[in-house]
């Protein structure tokens, strides 16, 4: 056996290894998906904000970018404004997960890793863990009216749960995970762009990470 043989038997076993200790299949165009909803529910809720601006809910002081101010809040307790702001997120989360599981599922019959195997299940563990406790968090925050800190707090505990789940997938959640964690962290200190923060972490880097993804490990396999 030439020296040739041994590294592609050590590639072999190694692919192997992978297979069996981190999940594979997750595919980059849910991450392009989920990324494209929730550049679409920022737009959607700053059009809100602005209706809400128009018909004199909002006072002019608060006038600019997703300046979700707390006064309105405090004034009407749990309002329309923050009802909204948590539909909408639900209703991003929905899409972006209907999407991750379709693509997933998709990219798992071609590469013939199973969608629900111990890998898998590994990675969802350790995502789903800090990921609630960043929801109820954030819905502490806005139960409290600290309403401009709640973009803030999701970028930064959805960016904790990435890196805690990056080890047992691709590499690239990773980077992702430290994006959205440092993106978190300068909101916390710009909290009047809360909204364009969030549509940079959730937006933007979904579909810049997620392409990036397909590039790297699907598009041959799609063109093959």
């Amino acid at each position: 056996m030439t020296d040739q043989d041994h590294l592609q038997e050590l590639a072999r076993i190694r692919g192997l290894m992978d297979r069996s200790t981190r999940f594979l299949s997750l595919s980059g165009l849910s991450g392009v998906l989920a990324g494209a909803a929730a550049l679409v529910g920022a737009f959607a809720a700053r059009a809100h904000y602005t209706a809400l601006y128009a018909s004199g809910s909002v006072s002019r002081e608060n006038e600019g970018l997703n300046q979700y101010d707390p006064a309105p809040i405090i004034e009407r307790g749990f309002s329309e404004q923050v009802a909204f702001l948590v539909l909408d997120g639900l209703l991003v989360l929905a899409i972006a997960l209907i999407g991750a599981l379709w693509f997933t599922w998709r990219r798992s019959k071609r590469t013939g890793q199973g969608l629900w195997d111990a890998s898998a299940r590994r990675m969802l563990w350790n995502l789903l863990v800090p990921l609630a406790a960043g929801g109820l968090f954030t819905l502490a925050l806005l139960w409290n009216g600290a309403v401009l800190m709640a973009p803030s707090a999701t970028l930064v505990f959805y960016g904790v749960a990435l890196l805690n789940a990056s080890k047992y997938t691709l590499d690239e959640i990773r980077w992702l995970g430290l994006s959205e964690i440092a993106l978190g962290v300068v909101a916390a200190f710009w909290p009047t762009a809360g909204l364009l923060f969030w549509a940079l972490g959730f937006g933007v880097l979904h579909i810049f990470y997620g392409g990036l993804m397909y590039l790297r490990h699907e598009r041959g396999n799609a063109a093959a």
